[in-house]
């Protein structure tokens, strides 16, 4: 593997030492001022300082007068903050959709470069999503004059869970003919890069982490309402995997044990109901035509009563699924994501009254900090794919 010199010396740094520990920090938050270094990463200013220039001079990190914290620069004297210099490396992100796929570009400094996808028939196989992958891979940096000796690593979303242990793809899937499979090797083999791979729901979580709805939140709970449900878990600003790669999986919560049957094997599972896929092709039928999950929601907006009864039914039971997540885990804050989060108020606030009548906290309760927020995410069909990006920006210096 070669890297060019910056990228070379990223990896150099003793794991555990002030200027590893600043490196990691800035990889994850981006541009912070030394005061935040400090707060984040409990290093004295003193050692902070220190460090800092021992890497200012080796080129590492660079700093200018931006914004902190969303301040404007002509709002008084703007704060120095510092990032690591994009010459450093860049990163990939690579999101498997069941139909599509997505590669998303970026550098150390969370600058997005590039965003690109394809569409992909349904059930296509590892070797075409390598193969497919790798050719966005290579358009992107061909077109914006990139060489691949910068790219530190690829993170890769897949639609379904992913055994922490073997890294392979479980059955309960989006991709049901992947179940066994490790995705990650498959790719490295033909990138000879660090790829890391996770279930698509776990990364959106890191990009509402990262510079979504949930920045500053290190515990909550992630619901993706699509075709499908999933959904993540994180705490102390860590996701939680679980034994076998299945935890935040609310998709396949029973909620009816006479119910039909799910694509895991089990009977009457929360997304069957909470789902759009059952629904949407009833109506499709109707219609006498294909409807995608956009069009609902784009004729729900304009008023259709069946296409709102459509959200408003799926919500229902997904705030029904949301209160036996809330009574295990008690999170202050849930975010909702997946296509069918486009809909806004007109999922969220059905929603919100269904896990109100089936929450053990009541949000009408004498102590509001209690609530459980439900807001919706902060992207719109690239959440999974950036979060994929940040699952490498996390992991920077980490490893070689």
């Amino acid at each position: 593997m070669r890297h060019s010199p910056l990228t070379a010396l990223l990896y150099k740094q003793p794991e555990g030492t002030p200027a590893a520990r600043i490196v990691q920090t800035l990889g994850e938050h981006g541009a912070l001022s030394a005061t935040q270094l400090a707060r984040i990463t409990g290093l004295a200013k003193s050692t902070i300082s220190t460090a800092l220039a021992s890497l200012k001079d080796s080129n590492m990190v660079i700093e200018g007068a931006w914004a902190v914290r969303g301040k404007s620069p002509g709002a008084g004297r703007p704060a120095i903050t510092i990032t690591l210099n994009p010459e450093v490396g860049t990163c990939v992100g690579v999101l498997l959709g069941v139909e599509h796929i997505q590669v998303i570009l970026a550098d150390v400094t969370h600058a997005v470069i590039s965003d690109a996808s394809t569409a992909m028939n349904s059930d296509y196989t590892p070797r075409e999503a390598v193969a497919v992958a790798s050719k966005l891979i290579e358009q992107a940096y061909k077109s914006y004059g990139l060489s691949t000796d910068t790219m530190l690593g690829v993170g890769i979303a897949v639609a379904g869970p992913i055994n922490p242990r073997d890294g392979k793809i479980l059955r309960a899937s989006g991709v049901p003919t992947w179940a066994g499979v490790n995705i990650a090797e498959e790719f490295k083999r033909v990138l000879r890069r660090p790829v890391i791979a996770e279930n698509e729901s776990n990364c959106s979580a890191i990009a509402e982490l990262m510079w979504g709805v949930a920045k500053g939140c290190d515990d909550f709970v992630f619901l993706t309402m699509d075709m499908a449900v999933g959904g993540a878990v994180v705490l102390r600003g860590q996701l939680v995997s679980g034994n076998a790669g299945a935890a935040g999986e609310f998709g396949h919560i029973c909620i009816d044990p006479n119910g039909p049957q799910c694509r895991c094997g089990k009977r009457g599972c929360l997304e069957l109901y909470a789902g759009l896929e059952r629904p949407l092709s009833r109506y499709s039928s109707a219609q006498g035509g294909p409807v995608t999950i956009e069009d609902v929601i784009s004729r729900a907006v304009e008023g259709d009563d069946v296409c709102r009864a459509m959200i408003r039914d799926t919500a229902h039971v997904a705030g029904r699924g949301l209160g036996i997540v809330t009574s295990i885990l008690d999170p202050g804050l849930v975010v909702v994501g997946g296509r069918l989060a486009m809909a806004g108020d007109l999922l969220l606030a059905p929603l919100r009254t269904s896990f109100e009548t089936h929450s053990l906290v009541r949000q009408s309760g004498p102590n509001p900090d209690t609530d459980t927020q439900i807001r919706g995410s902060a992207f719109s069909g690239r959440g999974a794919c950036l979060g994929a990006v940040g699952l490498v920006l996390r992991s920077c210096g980490r490893s070689g």
